[in-house]
């Protein structure tokens, strides 16, 4: 990535399954096999891993990994991760929860995150440190909770993710026709966090956002018309804090798929498939934006154009990790 002059959000922990996450350290911790949310489901999966942030033998293992890989040495270049620009920020964690409504168990969870955040800073004072959080959405819906977290001296900047056919404010069936109000919704979302972003002068980047293709379609040849409409709303928040200086300060889309070809005969990833840019458990291609994507690809062309600098260059895509 150095060589390239790109940039990465390193993230070290996982919410969820699909790289190891809470449920491993779990158990290693002795709490048992991790649960599994396509063989469990997905509320014995949030119930067992709420366990992570009261569990001091797992935090205490996940605090090694910690250590061991923001001090790690590059092999090849030989200089300390601590020193390398082709990191941007390490990330405490992908969309970090205590899965409860336990007031214990969110008072654990804030303060796992102020200890993680300040171990992180302890190795290494050069890079931003960043939560990983979906915002008020990861925080059981307690703004108070997300506000906690981000009030740490040693996090440098805010994150939220937006959803809106995960979160219910587009239907599968009615994309196009939920459009207005998926857009409300995300304007809503985005002023809430910035309201707590002012109270500390830290900048909110949108590190995760998607829209599903038109007809909730897979297919590469489907149109993108509300896609396109979404991503354009997003983009030009973006550019309206930037022209008012404001604290809105960046969005990832989610996901570069690329060149990939989608299966012919499943949903989700087995062997052999091309990778379309989400989990194996998740649908390959319903947010994935492809190199022959034309119409979105000149929307983020369009948007990164009126960002860059006189001159200057704006690479698409632009992923998170």
């Amino acid at each position: 990535m150095g060589r390239r002059d790109m940039k990465a959000v390193l993230y070290l922990n996982n919410s969820w399954e699909w790289s190891g996450g809470y449920g491993m350290y779990l158990e290693w911790a002795g709490s048992g096999k991790a649960v599994i949310p396509a063989v469990d489901g997905y509320p014995a999966y949030m119930e067992s891993v709420s366990g992570f942030v009261v569990n001091e033998k797992a935090k205490a293992l996940f605090a090694e990994h910690v250590k061991t890989v923001v001090s790690r040495i590059n092999t090849v270049t030989g200089k300390a991760y601590k020193d390398d620009p082709a990191i941007f920020s390490w990330q405490i964690g992908n969309e970090p929860r205590c899965f409860s409504s336990d007031p214990v168990v969110k008072a654990a969870f804030a303060d796992w995150m102020w200890s993680t955040a300040s171990l992180i800073k302890s190795i290494d004072p050069n890079h931003l440190v960043s939560s990983g959080s979906e915002g008020v959405w990861g925080c059981e819906g307690d703004m108070a909770l997300f506000e906690k977290i981000h009030s740490c001296p040693n996090i440098d900047y805010m994150n939220i993710h937006i959803w809106p056919y995960n979160w219910g404010w587009a239907k599968a069936g009615s994309l196009e026709e939920d459009l207005p109000y998926a857009i409300a919704k995300t304007g809503e979302y985005i002023d809430l966090h910035l309201e707590v972003a002012r109270r500390y002068g830290k900048p909110v980047v949108l590190e995760e956002f998607g829209f599903p293709r038109d007809g909730f379609s897979f297919s590469k040849s489907s149109s993108v018309k509300a896609r396109d409409k979404y991503y354009s709303y997003i983009f030009d928040r973006v550019i309206e804090s930037a022209n008012e200086g404001g604290l809105f300060a960046g969005v990832n889309f989610w996901g570069w798929g690329g060149s990939a070809v989608q299966s012919g005969t499943d949903v989700y990833w087995r062997p052999g498939d091309d990778y379309c840019g989400d989990p194996a458990q998740e649908p390959q291609g319903l947010n994935s934006v492809y190199s022959d994507d034309l119409s979105t690809l000149a929307v983020i062309r369009n948007a990164t154009s009126r960002l860059a600098p006189s001159g200057g260059k704006c690479s698409v895509p632009s992923m998170k990790n």
